[in-house]
C-alpha cells in the first residue's frame, strides 16, 4: 500500500471497502478494493478468487474494467482497478429527463459488447446490474464486478446454483427504456409476480425445461396472459421493443446472444448510437469522502437470500397470481 496515496472512500462491496487512490511514483489514479479476511484458516473469499480469475482471463477488452495489479496487505490483499467515474445507476438515478434514444443505444452497444466479449472467453458474469457497469470519464461504459462469475462449459454439462439474483442485459434495456426497473420485485415472490404480470405465467409448452427447475413445484400461479411491450413501454421505438422481446424470453436457449444483438436493426435505424462523450456522466458527490449520501433504501431490491416469510409482506399483490384452494 506504501506506493498508493488514498484520496478518499468510493464505497463499499459484499467483501471489502473501494478506495479512491494514486500511484505515488507515476501519478495513476486507481480504485483500490481491501478484502480483509476473517480468519486467516479461512483463506481468501471465493469470490475474490473468481473476480481475480475472470477478470485475468478477459482482461485485453475496452469494455470489461481493468485489473492492475493484486498485492496483500495486513490481514488480507487489494485489488488494484482502473478508477472509473460513476456507474449506469448513478446515469439513470439523476438524469434530469429520460435518455435520449442514441445514449440509450449507446449504453446498450457498449454492455453487449462486452457481454459478448465475456462469453467468447467462456466467463458467465452472473451478477449484471447498472450498479455494476461502470462509467469513465470520457463516457465509456465497462462491465466490472466479477465476484459470481464462473467459467462455463459451452456443451452445458456443467451445474450452477440457481440462487443468483441479477437483472441480465434485457432487464437492463427496459430499465434503460423505462426510467426505473421493469420488474421492481422487493423480494423472491414479488420478484416473480412482477415477472409473471408481464411475459404472462410460463408453461411447459412454452419452456419444456420449466419441469426440470429445482423450485418448479413448490408454488403455483394462476394462468395469467402476457402483456405486449408497446403496452408496457409506450414510448419504445418499434425495434427497441422487437429487441427487448428477442431477451425477455422464457426458455434460456431462445433468448438473442449478445453477439447476435449487435447486429440488430435496433443499432442501425435513425437515430444512431451516441458517441461516449455525448453521454452523460455525473459525478460523485464532492468532498473527501466520494461514498454517496446515505438516503432510504430502495424499494426495489432484491436479495435472494431473504427468508420466506419475508416475501409474504404484501400478500394482497401476489394473491391474484396464486391457484385457489
Amino acid at each position: 500500500m506504501e506506493q498508493y496515496c488514498i484520496l478518499g472512500r468510493i464505497g463499499e462491496g459484499a467483501h471489502g471497502i473501494v478506495f479512491k487512490a494514486k500511484h505515488v511514483e507515476t501519478g495513476e489514479i486507481v480504485a483500490l478494493k481491501k478484502v480483509a479476511l476473517r480468519r486467516l484458516e479461512d483463506g481468501i473469499p471465493n469470490q475474490a478468487l473468481r473476480e481475480i480469475k475472470a477478470l485475468q482471463e478477459i482482461e485485453d477488452s475496452q469494455y470489461v474494467v481493468q485489473l492492475k495489479a493484486v498485492f496483500p496487505h495486513g490481514a488480507g490483499f487489494v485489488l488494484a482497478f482502473e478508477f472509473m467515474l460513476s456507474d449506469l445507476a448513478e446515469v439513470v438515478r439523476h438524469a434530469q429527463r429520460p435518455l435520449t434514444q442514441a445514449q440509450v443505444k449507446s449504453y446498450l452497444q457498449m454492455l453487449l459488447k462486452g457481454v459478448a466479449f465475456c462469453h467468447a472467453n467462456n466467463i458467465v458474469h452472473r451478477d449484471l446490474k447498472p450498479a455494476n457497469l461502470l462509467i469513465s470519464a470520457s463516457g465509456q461504459l465497462k462491465i466490472a464486478d466479477f465476484g459470481l462469475a464462473r467459467v462455463f462449459s459451452p456443451d452445458g454439462s456443467r451445474l450452477y446454483t440457481h440462487q443468483v439474483a441479477t437483472r441480465a442485459v434485457g432487464c437492463i434495456l427496459g430499465e434503460l427504456l423505462n426510467g426505473s426497473p421493469l420488474f421492481p420485485g422487493e423480494n423472491d415472490i414479488e420478484q416473480l409476480c412482477c415477472v409473471l404480470r408481464i411475459l404472462g405465467t410460463p408453461s411447459p409448452q412454452v419452456w419444456p425445461e420449466i419441469k426440470d427447475l429445482p423450485d418448479y413445484n413448490k408454488i403455483s400461479f394462476k394462468e395469467q396472459a402476457p402483456v405486449p411491450l408497446e403496452e408496457v413501454l409506450p414510448d419504445a421505438s418499434p425495434q427497441a421493443l422487437d429487441l427487448l422481446g428477442h431477451f425477455l424470453l422464457y426458455p434460456p436457449r431462445q433468448r438473442i446472444a449478445a453477439s447476435q444483438a449487435l447486429l440488430h436493426q435496433y443499432f442501425f435505424t435513425a437515430p444512431l448510437p451516441a458517441h461516449p462523450s455525448e453521454l452523460p456522466i455525473p459525478q460523485r458527490p464532492g468532498g473527501p469522502a466520494l461514498k454517496a449520501p446515505p438516503g432510504p433504501p430502495h424499494v426495489h431490491d432484491f436479495h435472494v437470500d431473504r427468508p420466506l416469510e419475508e416475501s409474504l409482506l404484501n400478500p394482497e399483490l401476489i394473491r391474484p397470481f396464486l391457484l385457489e384452494g
